[in-house]
């Protein structure tokens, strides 16, 4: 996906089982975050910074919505060890993260993988990609920061 393309309707379904829709944010604008794993370190990090400025990010209009291929179980307790505001889509198949375009080659420790590209898309309230994170720009502990930059900067 690029910048002013348009998210897929459905994203997936989250930790409750409930389907997470691009129409269910109508009218607000949206963080989509792809991460690849609950409880990790750098994913607890991004999530935490998200969590702790999710009232100013709120403030200027923004939902927040994760997406890994943890399942809904491994959500719920990331979610409540971390009480985290917002919902966490469990795409176990890798579906929404490989059409959006989070998902592919990465390498760790010399070792080659497929796996979730960590990847964080800011869509405005008619679905439309305004801005995009890439994995080598994400600092984790930082991350909401650098949105909240973004976002005075006007993207």
């Amino acid at each position: 996906m690029k910048i002013g393309d348009r998210l897929p309707e459905v994203l997936g379904t989250d930790e409750n089982g409930n389907e997470i829709r691009i129409s269910d944010f109508a009218g607000r604008k949206l963080i989509l975050y792809a991460y690849p794993k609950d409880n990790t370190q750098g994913c607890t990090a991004e999530a935490c910074s998200l969590s702790q400025h999710a009232t100013e990010l709120s403030n200027a209009g923004y939902a927040i919505v994760g997406i890994s291929k943890d399942s809904a179980q491994s959500h719920q307790k990331f979610i409540s060890k971390y009480n985290l505001p917002f919902p966490l889509i469990a795409d176990t198949t890798a579906a929404t993260l490989k059409q959006i375009g989070a998902w592919g080659e990465k390498t760790m420790c010399g070792k080659t993988t497929e796996g979730t590209l960590r990847t964080t898309f800011l869509v405005d309230e008619n679905g439309v990609i305004e801005k995009i994170f890439t994995p080598k720009e994400i600092k984790t502990k930082i991350h909401a920061e650098q949105i909240l930059d973004a976002i005075s900067k006007n993207l």
